[in-house]
C-alpha cells in the first residue's frame, strides 16, 4: 500500500512462515525463524532506521511503522483471526524522502521491500 499524501509505503519486509507454519525458503535458498527476525527487527529500530534501494542507496527512507508478527503476537493481538490468515513476519511503512524514488514506487518500478543482513548459516533439513 502507498499513500501520496505521507509519501509512504507499507508491505512485508520479511515472511517467514508459510501458511502451514511451514518455513518459507527465500530466493538466497535461507531460513530465518521468527524469534531472529524479531531480533533483527528489533536492532534495526534502535540502530539504523533507514532505507535504500536494491542494498546500495541509503538515506532515502526512514522506517515510521513497523510490526513483527510471530506466533505469539498474532494470537496475543488478533485471537479472533483464523489461524494463518495474518502472516508471520515483519510488517514494515517507510516515509520516502527522495523524489525519485518515490516516483519509481508510485510507478510500480520498486514493488517489493528487501531486507540485507548478515548472520551465522547452519545447515538445516527441510
Amino acid at each position: 500500500k502507498q499513500d501520496a499524501a505521507l509519501q509512504t509505503v507499507w508491505g512485508w519486509a520479511s515472511v517467514v512462515l508459510n501458511e502451514d507454519g511451514t518455513p518459507v525458503v527465500d530466493s538466497q535458498g535461507d531460513v530465518i525463524e521468527p524469534q531472529e527476525l524479531q531480533k533483527a527487527a528489533h536492532g534495526f529500530l534502535l540502530h539504523s532506521r533507514d532505507g535504500g534501494v536494491m542494498h546500495e542507496e541509503t538515506g532515502i527512507a526512514t522506517i515510521v511503522e513497523s510490526l513483527v508478527t510471530t506466533p505469539e503476537t498474532i494470537q496475543a493481538l488478533f485471537p479472533k483471526v483464523a489461524k494463518g490468515l495474518i502472516p508471520v513476519g515483519w510488517c514494515v511503512a517507510f516515509h520516502v524522502h527522495d523524489k525519485k524514488v518515490w516516483k519509481r514506487v508510485q510507478d510500480g518500478e520498486l514493488l517489493a521491500f528487501s531486507i540485507g543482513g548478515v548472520g551465522e548459516r547452519e545447515e538445516i533439513e527441510v
